[in-house]
């Protein structure tokens, strides 16, 4: 699924060229993909695109006179490219939107079950629509970590995949930035301390950086994870063989050693076929 580091490397990649050319032609648009009926597609047609944004795991293409903004949310498996003039598309694209010249961005998502969305917003309704994200967790200030994190009776690899909470982490990253804090994922985040606090915090943002990076230097999963999907690879810091604990729709990968003490975490998935 992309997550923060995927969807800001593409934003970068999309900020200027979207912006070279007006829409000349807005869709098609797959029925289940476009989320909004008002105001029409069309109204793109003839508008220029400012720029891409990024909030969470969210682009944001707004026009530059400020009338609408275009936000993608690719879900698990859409993808978002900009295809040159005369380069080939998908026959069927979930999302269209063609420009002056003959360049296209197209959104793809593979398999019958569409997930992905775009809404076209006038820009105090994209405001509601995203109002419900939590801060960024790039460049997330210390002070704001601590107050999310006070009180808090949650497990920090949920707490962190909460958008509501902290917008842009899923479970890829929370687990790679765990391994790199150095904390469980099932530790409650009311309970660390002042010192746990900044290695979390520092985590977050060195291991969002490094995953922007690699993703624009064109890296696959392989390249990118260390932690995340890696079952009984060894740990890239201690050479542990890395663990997981499943759950019906999500799977943590941590390393005992770096991260619990030693203790193996119980596989929920396996307690459950024991019962």
């Amino acid at each position: 699924m992309p997550e923060l580091p995927e969807v800001e490397a593409l934003r970068r990649s999309l900020d200027e060229p979207v912006s070279l050319a007006p829409v000349e032609h807005a869709g098609p648009a797959h029925l289940a993909t476009l989320k909004t009926a008002e105001p029409p597609l069309e109204a793109l047609e003839g508008r220029r695109l400012a720029g891409a944004r990024r909030r969470g795991k969210r682009l944001l293409f707004p026009t530059d006179d400020g009338g609408l903004v275009l936000v993608v949310h690719l879900m698990s498996a859409g993808r978002l490219r900009l295809l040159a003039t005369q380069k080939r598309g998908p026959k069927g694209p979930a999302f269209q939107l063609a420009f002056a010249g003959g360049a296209r961005l197209v959104l793809t998502e593979p398999g019958k079950r569409k997930r992905a969305g775009v809404w076209l917003l006038t820009p105090a309704l994209a405001e509601q629509e995203l109002a419900h994200l939590g801060p960024d967790a790039l460049g997330l200030e210390p002070a704001t970590l601590t107050g999310l994190c006070r009180g808090e009776r949650r497990q920090l690899h949920g707490l962190l995949r909460d958008q509501r909470v902290l917008a842009g982490i899923g479970r890829a990253w929370a687990n790679e930035i765990l391994h790199t804090a150095k904390l469980s994922p099932l530790a409650l985040a009311g309970e660390l301390d002042a010192e746990a606090l900044g290695r979390l915090g520092g985590a977050i943002e060195s291991e969002l950086q490094r995953g922007i990076a690699l993703r624009e230097q064109g890296l696959s999963d392989e390249g990118v994870y260390r932690v995340h999907g890696k079952l009984g690879r060894p740990c890239h810091v201690c050479r542990t063989p890395i663990a997981r604990v499943a759950f019906e729709e999500h799977t943590i990968f941590y390393c005992p050693r770096c991260q619990t003490g030693g203790r193996k975490l119980a596989d929920r998935r396996l307690s459950r076929l024991l019962r």
